[in-house]
């Protein structure tokens, strides 16, 4: 094993580090190709789990919204803004996330009502099979749907 993999299980800061200095200095023999893959790799699936969240936090919220008017608060706008708010900067700094969106947005919704009808404690069927906004509603910062 070499010293960069030892260090990768030993010290990941100190890796990364040294790994980042290699980088600068153009010392690519001296990389830890295999771990920063697998590093590189974790980041882009976890970049994808924190959107996908985001999105599915503010499609059980806009439902919330639309469906229990009687129950709005301040807490339930503030998550939309900042569900939305998350979803628009990852597409800011990552175009190339715009498909992905558009790849998971009806497994998104899908999960979003459930999510739904477990906060709201009403029957599924309340909340439609197929999301009753658009994607521009939904990602245009100050769209709150009416009930």
């Amino acid at each position: 094993m070499t010293a960069a993999k030892t260090l990768y299980k030993s010290d990941f800061n100190l890796w990364l580090e040294e790994n980042i200095k290699c980088l600068k200095q153009k010392k690519l023999d001296q990389l830890d190709i295999d771990n920063l893959i697998e590093e590189m790799e974790a980041m882009g699936r976890s970049e994808k789990k924190a959107f996908r969240s985001n999105l599915e936090q503010l499609l059980m919220h806009l439902l919330k919204w639309k469906y229990q008017p009687n129950k709005r608060s301040g807490s339930w706008e503030r998550s939309i803004l900042e569900h939305r708010n998350g979803i628009l900067e990852d597409l800011e700094d990552s175009p190339s996330l715009k498909p992905y969106f558009d790849q998971v947005f009806d497994k998104c919704y899908q999960n979003s009502r459930k999510y739904a009808k477990a906060e709201t404690l009403l029957n599924l069927d309340i909340f439609p099979d197929v999301c009753p906004f658009t994607r521009t509603q939904i990602l245009t910062p100050d769209y709150l749907p009416k009930s």
